[in-house]
Protein backbone atom coordinates (compact mmCIF):
# COMPACT_ATOMS: atom_id res chain seq x y z
CA UNK A 1 0.00 0.00 0.00
CA UNK A 2 1.26 3.50 -0.77
CA UNK A 3 2.66 5.45 2.14
CA UNK A 4 0.77 8.64 2.96
CA UNK A 5 2.88 11.69 3.72
CA UNK A 6 2.26 13.13 7.18
CA UNK A 7 0.12 16.25 7.21
CA UNK A 8 2.07 19.52 7.08
CA UNK A 9 2.65 21.14 10.45
CA UNK A 10 -0.07 23.59 11.35
CA UNK A 11 1.02 27.12 12.26
CA UNK A 12 0.42 28.22 15.80
CA UNK A 13 -2.89 29.94 16.33
CA UNK A 14 -2.01 33.61 15.97
CA UNK A 15 -3.31 36.14 18.49
CA UNK A 16 -6.10 38.18 16.95
CA UNK A 17 -5.80 41.94 16.64
CA UNK A 18 -3.02 44.28 17.61
CA UNK A 19 -1.83 45.17 21.10
CA UNK A 20 -0.78 48.77 21.73
CA UNK A 21 1.11 48.64 25.04
CA UNK A 22 1.88 51.97 26.72
CA UNK A 23 3.77 52.85 29.87
CA UNK A 24 2.10 55.50 32.04
CA UNK A 25 3.51 59.00 32.47
CA UNK A 26 5.82 60.19 35.23
CA UNK A 27 4.33 60.44 38.73
CA UNK A 28 5.23 62.35 41.86
CA UNK A 29 6.65 59.11 43.31
CA UNK A 30 8.76 58.54 40.21
CA UNK A 31 10.14 62.06 40.56
CA UNK A 32 11.45 61.44 44.08
CA UNK A 33 12.45 57.79 43.60
CA UNK A 34 9.76 56.18 45.74
CA UNK A 35 8.42 52.68 45.04
CA UNK A 36 4.80 52.41 43.88
CA UNK A 37 4.43 48.77 42.79
CA UNK A 38 0.95 47.28 42.96
CA UNK A 39 -0.30 49.57 45.73
CA UNK A 40 -3.52 51.29 44.69
CA UNK A 41 -3.90 53.10 48.02
CA UNK A 42 -0.86 55.32 47.43
CA UNK A 43 -1.62 58.74 45.97
CA UNK A 44 0.78 59.01 43.03
CA UNK A 45 -0.70 61.49 40.53
CA UNK A 46 1.08 62.45 37.35
CA UNK A 47 3.55 65.32 37.37
CA UNK A 48 3.41 68.07 34.74
CA UNK A 49 5.96 66.05 32.80
CA UNK A 50 3.72 62.99 33.15
CA UNK A 51 0.75 64.89 31.76
CA UNK A 52 2.90 66.14 28.87
CA UNK A 53 3.93 62.53 28.14
CA UNK A 54 0.26 61.48 28.13
CA UNK A 55 -0.57 64.32 25.73
CA UNK A 56 2.14 63.15 23.32
CA UNK A 57 0.90 59.57 23.52
CA UNK A 58 -2.60 60.76 22.62
CA UNK A 59 -1.33 62.85 19.72
CA UNK A 60 0.84 60.04 18.37
CA UNK A 61 -1.95 57.49 18.55
CA UNK A 62 -4.47 59.83 16.93
CA UNK A 63 -2.02 60.40 14.07
CA UNK A 64 -1.44 56.64 13.81
CA UNK A 65 -5.03 55.42 14.19
CA UNK A 66 -7.26 58.39 13.42
CA UNK A 67 -10.28 59.62 15.37
CA UNK A 68 -12.47 57.15 17.26
CA UNK A 69 -10.47 54.04 16.30
CA UNK A 70 -11.84 50.57 16.96
CA UNK A 71 -9.91 49.96 20.17
CA UNK A 72 -10.83 48.28 23.40
CA UNK A 73 -9.29 50.06 26.39
CA UNK A 74 -7.47 48.07 29.07
CA UNK A 75 -5.66 49.38 32.10
CA UNK A 76 -3.98 48.47 35.32
CA UNK A 77 -6.33 49.68 38.10
CA UNK A 78 -3.75 52.14 39.46
CA UNK A 79 -4.54 55.83 39.33
CA UNK A 80 -1.40 56.67 37.37
CA UNK A 81 -2.28 54.30 34.54
CA UNK A 82 -5.92 55.39 34.42
CA UNK A 83 -4.95 59.06 34.56
CA UNK A 84 -2.62 58.62 31.58
CA UNK A 85 -5.30 56.72 29.68
CA UNK A 86 -7.88 59.44 30.33
CA UNK A 87 -5.73 61.97 28.44
CA UNK A 88 -5.07 59.52 25.59
CA UNK A 89 -8.76 58.61 25.28
CA UNK A 90 -9.70 62.27 24.99
CA UNK A 91 -7.32 62.68 22.04
CA UNK A 92 -8.77 59.59 20.36
CA UNK A 93 -12.39 60.50 20.98
CA UNK A 94 -12.97 57.32 22.97
CA UNK A 95 -15.02 56.84 26.14
CA UNK A 96 -12.61 56.41 29.05
CA UNK A 97 -15.46 55.02 31.15
CA UNK A 98 -15.52 51.93 28.94
CA UNK A 99 -12.02 50.97 30.09
CA UNK A 100 -11.64 47.48 31.52
CA UNK A 101 -9.69 47.69 34.77
CA UNK A 102 -7.74 44.45 35.08
CA UNK A 103 -5.58 43.78 38.13
CA UNK A 104 -3.51 41.27 36.17
CA UNK A 105 -1.93 44.23 34.34
CA UNK A 106 -0.72 45.88 37.55
CA UNK A 107 2.91 46.43 38.48
CA UNK A 108 5.05 43.92 40.40
CA UNK A 109 4.02 43.68 44.04
CA UNK A 110 6.73 44.96 46.40
CA UNK A 111 5.26 43.90 49.73
CA UNK A 112 6.68 45.91 52.63
CA UNK A 113 8.88 47.91 50.23
CA UNK A 114 5.86 49.65 48.74
CA UNK A 115 5.97 53.39 49.37
CA UNK A 116 9.61 53.38 50.46
CA UNK A 117 12.46 55.27 48.80
CA UNK A 118 14.77 53.31 46.50
CA UNK A 119 17.91 54.94 47.89
CA UNK A 120 16.96 54.12 51.50
CA UNK A 121 16.30 50.49 50.63
CA UNK A 122 19.55 50.21 48.67
CA UNK A 123 21.49 51.52 51.69
CA UNK A 124 20.10 48.61 53.73
CA UNK A 125 19.84 45.77 51.20
CA UNK A 126 22.40 46.69 48.55
CA UNK A 127 21.47 47.11 44.88
CA UNK A 128 17.72 46.60 44.39
CA UNK A 129 17.73 47.15 40.62
CA UNK A 130 19.37 44.77 38.15
CA UNK A 131 21.78 46.28 35.55
CA UNK A 132 19.11 46.05 32.82
CA UNK A 133 16.61 48.03 34.89
CA UNK A 134 14.41 45.29 36.33
CA UNK A 135 13.88 45.49 40.08
CA UNK A 136 15.43 42.82 42.30
CA UNK A 137 12.14 42.54 44.21
CA UNK A 138 11.27 42.58 47.88
CA UNK A 139 11.77 39.47 50.06
CA UNK A 140 8.04 39.49 50.89
CA UNK A 141 6.95 40.74 47.48
CA UNK A 142 5.57 39.12 44.36
CA UNK A 143 7.87 36.95 42.26
CA UNK A 144 8.38 37.50 38.55
CA UNK A 145 7.07 33.98 37.97
CA UNK A 146 3.81 34.92 39.68
CA UNK A 147 3.54 38.13 37.66
CA UNK A 148 4.21 36.24 34.42
CA UNK A 149 1.49 33.74 35.34
CA UNK A 150 -1.16 36.42 35.77
CA UNK A 151 -0.09 38.12 32.53
CA UNK A 152 -0.30 34.79 30.69
CA UNK A 153 -3.82 34.45 32.06
CA UNK A 154 -4.77 37.85 30.66
CA UNK A 155 -3.24 36.94 27.30
CA UNK A 156 -5.21 33.70 27.19
CA UNK A 157 -8.48 35.44 28.01
CA UNK A 158 -7.99 38.08 25.29
CA UNK A 159 -6.34 35.86 22.65
CA UNK A 160 -9.38 35.56 20.41
CA UNK A 161 -10.94 38.97 21.02
CA UNK A 162 -11.87 40.84 17.86
CA UNK A 163 -10.17 44.15 17.15
CA UNK A 164 -7.22 45.98 18.63
CA UNK A 165 -6.40 46.69 22.27
CA UNK A 166 -4.82 49.72 23.97
CA UNK A 167 -3.21 48.66 27.24
CA UNK A 168 -1.89 51.04 29.93
CA UNK A 169 0.70 49.47 32.19
CA UNK A 170 3.90 49.93 34.14
CA UNK A 171 7.63 49.65 33.63
CA UNK A 172 8.21 46.11 34.89
CA UNK A 173 4.88 44.49 34.04
CA UNK A 174 4.89 45.87 30.49
CA UNK A 175 8.38 44.49 29.86
CA UNK A 176 7.29 41.03 30.95
CA UNK A 177 4.04 41.15 28.96
CA UNK A 178 5.93 42.23 25.85
CA UNK A 179 8.52 39.50 26.44
CA UNK A 180 5.76 36.89 26.64
CA UNK A 181 4.04 38.16 23.52
CA UNK A 182 7.32 38.21 21.59
CA UNK A 183 8.25 34.70 22.70
CA UNK A 184 11.56 35.78 24.21
CA UNK A 185 13.75 33.43 26.20
CA UNK A 186 13.68 33.66 29.99
CA UNK A 187 15.86 36.43 31.35
CA UNK A 188 18.64 34.91 33.52
CA UNK A 189 18.13 37.47 36.29
CA UNK A 190 14.33 37.39 36.46
CA UNK A 191 13.51 33.89 35.23
CA UNK A 192 10.81 35.13 32.83
CA UNK A 193 10.88 36.77 29.39
CA UNK A 194 11.82 40.46 29.61
CA UNK A 195 11.64 42.91 26.69
CA UNK A 196 13.75 46.02 26.16
CA UNK A 197 13.33 48.82 28.67
CA UNK A 198 11.42 51.86 27.40
CA UNK A 199 11.04 55.25 29.14
CA UNK A 200 7.77 56.36 30.68
CA UNK A 201 5.34 57.69 28.10
CA UNK A 202 6.46 55.21 25.41
CA UNK A 203 4.26 52.89 23.38
CA UNK A 204 4.75 49.85 21.15
CA UNK A 205 2.50 47.82 18.90
CA UNK A 206 2.69 44.02 18.87
CA UNK A 207 1.06 42.14 16.02
CA UNK A 208 1.47 38.41 15.33
CA UNK A 209 4.48 38.22 17.64
CA UNK A 210 6.33 41.18 16.13
CA UNK A 211 6.92 44.48 17.92
CA UNK A 212 6.92 47.93 16.32
CA UNK A 213 7.97 51.00 18.29
CA UNK A 214 5.25 53.64 17.92
CA UNK A 215 6.81 56.26 20.20
CA UNK A 216 9.85 56.33 22.48
CA UNK A 217 9.68 59.13 25.03
CA UNK A 218 12.80 60.95 26.12
CA UNK A 219 14.38 59.34 29.18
Amino acid sequence: MPMHAPPPPQPDHVRRGRDFIARHGETVFNRIGRIQGDRTDLHTPLTRRGFAQAEVLGEVLRHHLGESPALTLWSSPTGRALQTLAVIAEHLGLDWHRTTHDSRLIELGFGSWGGQVFADLAAIHGPIVHPHGMAVGAPDGESYAAMAARLRGWMADTHDHDGDRLILMHGLSSRVLRGLMLGLADDPLCGVPVAERLPQGSIVMIEAGRETLIHRASA
